[in-house]
C-alpha cells in the first residue's frame, strides 16, 4: 500500500499557492512517510524556520489524525504546506470533529498526550477548526520562514 503524493504547486481555496501536499493512508506508516516527503519537498524552498521542528510537529499531528480520525467510511490524512507572505503554514486534514481537538498538559508520568503541547510550544502559531474536505483541519504555522 503506497501512500498518494503530490509534490507540485496547487492552489488552496484562497488562490494561495500550495508548496506541497501529500494524502497518507491512516496508518501508522504513514507518519514516517510524512515526514520524509516534507523534507524532501521543502528543501528546495531554503526556509528560514527549524525543518527539524516542524517535522516534529507534522508527526505529531498525522499521529493525532490517524489516532483520532473518525469516519464511517475509508478515510485519508491531507497534509498541506503553503507560504503566506513570510511564514510557512502546515495544514493537516482528517475527518472526525473539530471540537475534540484540544491543548492538554500532561503530567510528567504519562506516556500520550503531548502532540498538541509540543505544537504550542514550537510554533508561533496554531489553530483548529473545520477543513475544507469535511472534518477537522489542525495547522500551524512558523512566522518569518522567509525572512526577506
Amino acid at each position: 500500500m503506497d501512500d498518494i503524493c503530490e509534490g507540485r504547486p496547487d492552489h488552496g481555496a484562497e488562490g494561495d499557492a500550495v508548496l506541497g501536499a501529500m494524502t497518507l493512508y491512516p496508518v501508522p506508516e504513514s507518519v514516517s512517510r510524512a515526514r520524509r516527503w516534507f523534507r524532501r519537498f521543502i528543501a528546495k524552498h531554503e526556509v528560514a524556520c527549524s525543518v527539524d521542528d516542524c517535522v516534529l510537529m507534522i508527526s505529531e499531528l498525522v499521529t493525532n489524525a490517524i489516532l483520532y480520525g473518525r469516519a464511517e467510511e475509508a478515510w485519508l490524512v491531507r497534509v498541506e504546506w503553503r507560504r503566506e507572505g513570510k511564514s510557512l503554514r502546515v495544514d493537516v486534514h482528517s475527518p472526525g470533529f473539530p471540537a475534540s481537538v484540544r491543548l492538554r498538559y500532561p503530567a510528567a508520568n504519562e506516556a500520550h498526550g503531548r502532540g498538541l503541547w509540543l505544537v504550542n510550544a514550537l510554533a508561533d502559531s496554531w489553530r483548529a477548526g473545520p477543513s475544507r474536505f469535511g472534518g477537522t483541519v489542525v495547522s500551524f504555522e512558523m512566522a518569518d520562514a522567509w525572512p526577506s
